[in-house]
């Protein structure tokens, strides 16, 4: 867990007004019994985890990819190639949305605006060189050019949801 208190308390809010703003359906079927609180999620969310990744066309058509998730600081990161058609469609729009899902025991739902964090002709983020030793220590020093192959993000979410059908199973196998 990289989490400091206060992006657990970010992401506490962020789950509790998500969750509030929800339809009545949705809010019958993820309650209080069948979610995670900030601190859970960020123990069970650890290391790599795939995420279905919804971008969208300049025509408004859907496009769904599968990326490496890594949920850092109660966010998602991930990373493409430069030359990925979703990289183009991230950079024009944006705008994502990104399901993480463990079978019928977990489902984490977001919605929200990715930021580039390694930019090939600018500025990376201020936090880049400690995210680039993460994501370098995961995947190994050498398999890319880390400068001119893969393009990371971060996912600002808006709205962020978790449904836990057993909570005390999931936050069992994440302990310390």
């Amino acid at each position: 867990m990289r989490e400091t208190p206060e992006d657990l308390k970010e992401l506490q809010a962020l789950l509790e007004a998500s969750l509030s703003r929800s339809s009545s359906h949705l809010r019958s079927i993820i309650n209080t019994e069948r979610t995670l609180t900030a601190e859970q999620l960020a123990r069970v969310l650890t290391g790599m985890c795939t995420l279905a990744l919804s971008t969208v066309t300049a025509k408004g058509e859907p496009r769904i990819s599968g990326v490496d998730g890594h949920f850092l600081h109660g966010k998602w990161y991930f990373g493409t190639a430069r030359d990925a058609v979703k990289a183009r469609h991230l950079a024009a729009r944006p705008a994502v949305s990104a399901a993480h899902m463990r079978g019928e025991d977990l489902g984490v739902f977001t919605h929200g605006t990715v930021e580039i964090l390694n930019p090939q002709d600018g500025e990376p983020a201020a936090d880049w060189p400690d995210l680039l030793a993460y994501f370098k220590d995961f995947y190994g020093d050498d398999c890319f050019d880390w400068d001119n192959d893969v393009v990371f993000y971060r996912l600002h979410p808006h709205w962020m949801t978790v449904y836990a059908a057993d909570i005390a199973k999931l936050t069992a196998a994440s302990q310390p």
